[in-house]
């Protein structure tokens, strides 16, 4: 067996072969690899010198008239809600726009009573940018002789004489029913009847009064019929049916029920199971 004899010595030799290259870690010495990293004094005069002049400027521009507050601008709402910004937010003009307190100020513009929600941006040198959500007038509260104009939201935007805003629809209410302007329907009935009609669109320019009483939400058009809808949902839709039916209705007819849109019912006399609404005067 000579060639494994051959084999057999090769591989002695190889193994008795010294390691020439043996992997080695190198040294690290604690105090030379922190000199190297660590800024130098140098580098940190430098860094606490432009922090300085930093900090400087801002508390200068906070201070000072440099930035102050000469206008408000204000996006989203017509002109008789800017000017109710603009009044609520008097206080902060001459305030510098640098350190505005963001948060109190759009606590004070959301506390409006035509305002859903606000926003607000700085453009330097001197003008602070308001941009509002404003709430969407639905109908004309009415509490015996008392007048409100209320949102799609239910909420209560301001006071009215009675005979204010004859095209919105008219929502009757209790005399014995709190209303405070700013805050939202406390009746139930009243906030879903405004929602109602908010949600109808230009369809609402036909409704002389809404009402939503025993679960059971009317509209009463100014030519006559009253519109049933049933329950609050899907009023669109419902609305929607209703003009549909509305253009084809027969001479007579006192009422159209659309609480089920899918099968819409006409007739004449009360529909069934009607309670009859409070008044639509207006």
């Amino acid at each position: 067996m000579p060639g494994r004899a051959r084999l057999a010595r090769s591989i002695a030799r190889v193994e008795a072969l010294p390691l020439q290259w043996r992997p080695s870690l190198p040294e690290v010495h604690p105090r030379a690899w922190l000199a190297h990293v660590a800024p130098t004094r140098r580098s940190l005069a430098i860094g606490f010198g432009v922090l300085a002049v930093a900090l400087g400027g801002y508390l200068i521009a906070r201070e000072s008239s440099l930035f102050a507050i000469e206008r408000i601008a204000v996006k989203g709402g017509s002109p008789q809600i800017a000017g109710q910004v603009r009044h609520a937010l008097a206080s902060v003009a001459g305030r510098p726009l640098v350190g505005l307190d963001g948060p109190a100020l759009l606590r004070t513009v959301d506390a409006l009573p035509t305002v859903v929600s606000a926003s607000y941006d700085r453009a330097f040198p001197h003008t602070l940018r308001i941009t509002v959500v404003a709430e969407r007038p639905a109908a004309v509260l009415r509490r015996g002789p008392d007048s409100w104009l209320v949102s799609m939201r239910g909420r209560v935007m301001a006071r009215l004489p009675a005979a204010a805003l004859p095209r919105l629809p008219r929502i009757w209410i209790s005399t014995h029913t709190p209303v405070r302007t700013g805050s939202e329907l406390t009746a139930a009935g009243a906030a879903t009847a405004a929602h109602a009609v908010g949600l109808a669109g230009a369809f609402a320019a036909r409704v002389a009064s809404a009402s939503y009483t025993g679960g059971e939400l009317v509209l009463h058009l100014r030519s006559g019929p009253e519109v049933l809808l049933g329950d609050g949902g899907d009023i669109k839709l419902k609305v929607a049916v209703a003009g549909r039916v509305l253009a084809v209705l027969a001479s007579g007819s006192t009422f159209v029920d659309v609480s089920n849109p899918g099968r819409p019912v006409s007739g004449i006399g009360s529909p069934p199971s009607f309670v009859p609404a409070t008044s639509t005067r207006g």
